[in-house]
């Protein structure tokens, strides 16, 4: 018979296994349910590849082709797929070159998951080959960061990074292991999900005589009027915000990072707001009596001059992050609290209504916007190609289904501006950082999450010059993509900005471009360039239909501006729309 020593060693010992830091780390990820991460490997980080050589079977790697692809691509995945990114990065400029796709993240609200290796333990502060203080240089731009140099911490770390990435408002979460910790063995009890961190409160506690208090304005409003963001979208509230709106019948407008949380041709879908948004959602934010912002932050591209926004109404705003209630605009009544449980709260006590006459005024005014602007830019009367029919055209072939993901710049505006939405998650754009070279990258991680949707990256021919080396992973995972180029042989949105306030002084805005189409078939990828009207719908019914990723570059109007416009320094009722 056993004695009870015996026993309690057995049970230990199945409890227990000794393993590296870094296979440690990989059974973080399988745990969580990560299925693909972005990297680029390096000596300091090299111990965790070698742990993942025999781990192919479980997690799927994809090799880019710089450090500040693979974050874009990781974030283009946690935007398509609502899970987390994974990124992996050496040190030194490893690391540093994650920074870039870290700040986009953090004001982006994206959730990742970025581990850097870094230097054995006992060379940290004595400026060793390629290390670097990433702890400090990631700190404003992470929601959290923490260096590891015991191994014995990986598991509980990468609980909690997991759990403050994905929890309250998401954000970037950056862990840095030093190679000794990597290599170091321990004996490794399992792991155990994060659930609870003390002094970290993820959602905040619902008041509900706030909930009453905004139910009370909305009831007694007039002329009511929604903005909503991407708070919607990353607290899975689509439902939920469209039975708030279908019952108040209260006239919604987006945010950029908004868009696709409610469908395009919604009844109730006003249209877009901020600097070039559409004309009615701006004018009468300055003429409605009760504001509803939910999920946003009152970004200044969709204020305007913050002291003539929205001074006639009552502000009520909705977030999960309780920094954003009067950070930017004054609220009236803030709720703080997850959208999918306070929506629902504040559907209950407000009143059936609609308000034809109110949402008739945006009807007018998109109908005025529709003849000074967007028939022309739809429906071009000049032999010259327009990005907005460019768009239109890839509308009527895609249903409204396919994940757009938009670079930064005039396209970026008019992609936004015109592109149908039928299902939520289809609009990765860079919102607040604005970050040139996102699209290509991202593309590649939209489509690993969501690989049965149609992804086409939209970009302008000066973000896709400052990632194109992505292209080579393009060919390596076999990843299928739409590449479609929008060329003006301009910087386009700083030339319209030098058209119009620095008297034409175009300053170095004129930008050559390779040839596109060769330099896709370099990479083995098959491609087009088109210049003429009539060769438009059959290229990009060719691109959507071509087995593998395809690159269409399409050559449109050197000097076409985008509009409507509300010029910097003035208030959203001053928007131009010429």
């Amino acid at each position: 018979m056993e004695t009870l020593a015996a026993v309690q060693e057995t049970t230990a010992t199945k409890k227990t296994q000794t393993i590296s830091g870094s296979q440690a780390v990989l059974e973080a990820f399988i745990a969580e349910g990560v299925d693909t991460i972005f990297g680029y490997p390096g000596g300091a980080i090299m111990p965790i590849y070698d742990a993942l050589y025999d781990y192919h079977d479980k997690l799927k790697h994809i090799l880019v082709r710089h450090e500040q692809g693979g974050i874009h691509a990781g974030q283009g995945y946690a935007r398509t797929s609502g899970k987390c990114g994974v990124v992996f990065a050496t040190s030194g400029p490893g690391a540093t070159n994650l920074v870039t796709g870290l700040a986009d993240a953090m004001i982006d609200s994206t959730p990742l998951v970025c581990i850097t290796g870094q230097v054995y333990a006992h060379l940290l502060g004595t400026d060793a080959f390629q290390e670097i203080d990433v702890i400090n240089i990631t700190t404003p731009v992470t929601k959290w960061n923490y260096q590891i140099t015991d191994a014995t911490e990986i598991p509980a770390v990468l609980a909690k990074a997991f759990y403050i990435a994905k929890s309250g408002r998401p954000g970037p979460v950056l862990i840095d292991i030093t190679k000794n910790a990597q290599l170091q063995q321990f004996d490794y009890e399992g792991y155990q999900p994060c659930t609870h961190i003390r002094s970290y409160r993820p959602k905040p506690i619902i008041r509900k005589e706030y909930i009453a208090a905004a139910a009370e304005l909305i009831n007694k409003a007039e002329k009511p009027f929604v903005i909503f963001g991407q708070g919607v979208i990353l607290g899975k509230a689509e439902k939920e915000f469209k039975a708030f709106v279908e019952k108040t019948g209260i006239p919604a407008a987006w945010t950029i990072l908004g868009l696709s949380a409610l469908p395009s041709d919604h009844p109730l879908n006003v249209g877009m707001l901020g600097m070039h948004g559409n004309y009615g959602p701006n004018v009468l934010t300055n003429d409605c009596d009760v504001l509803i912002a939910v999920g946003m932050r009152f970004d200044d591209r969709v204020t305007g001059r913050l002291d003539k926004y929205a001074k006639q109404a009552k502000i009520i705003h909705l977030d999960i992050d309780p920094s954003e209630i009067d950070k930017n605009v004054k609220a009236t009544v803030g709720v703080w609290g997850d959208c999918k449980e306070t929506l629902p709260m504040l559907t209950k006590l407000v009143e059936s209504k609609v308000y034809p006459q109110w949402v008739n005024r945006f009807r007018e005014y998109q109908l005025e916007e529709e003849k000074e602007v967007i028939h022309e830019e739809l429906n071009p009367s000049t032999d010259i190609l327009t990005m907005g029919e460019v768009i239109r055209n890839l509308n009527e072939l895609t249903g409204g289904n396919a994940v757009i993901v938009t670079d930064v710049g005039q396209h970026q505006m008019v992609a936004c501006r015109y592109a149908k939405f039928n299902q939520s998650k289809s609009n990765v754009t860079s919102g607040g950082l604005g970050t040139m070279g996102f699209a290509l990258p991202a593309a590649i991680g939209a489509k690993f999450g969501a690989p049965e949707r149609t992804v086409v990256a939209i970009i302008g021919d000066g973000g896709v010059q400052m990632t194109i080396q992505e292209l080579g992973t393009v060919m390596q995972s076999e990843v299928n993509i739409k590449i479609l180029i929008l060329n003006n042989e301009f910087l386009g949105m700083v030339r319209q900005w030098q058209q119009l306030f620095h008297d034409k002084r175009y300053s170095f805005v004129d930008i050559a471009s390779p040839d596109y189409v060769a330099v896709a078939k370099a990479y083995k990828i098959e491609g087009q360039k088109i210049s003429l009207r009539e060769h438009l719908r059959d290229a990009l019914t060719t691109m959507l239909n071509h087995n593998g990723s395809y690159l269409l570059e399409v050559m449109v109007g050197k000097e076409n501006n985008v509009f409507p416009m509300v010029p910097q320094g003035c208030s959203v009722s001053e928007i131009r729309l010429k």
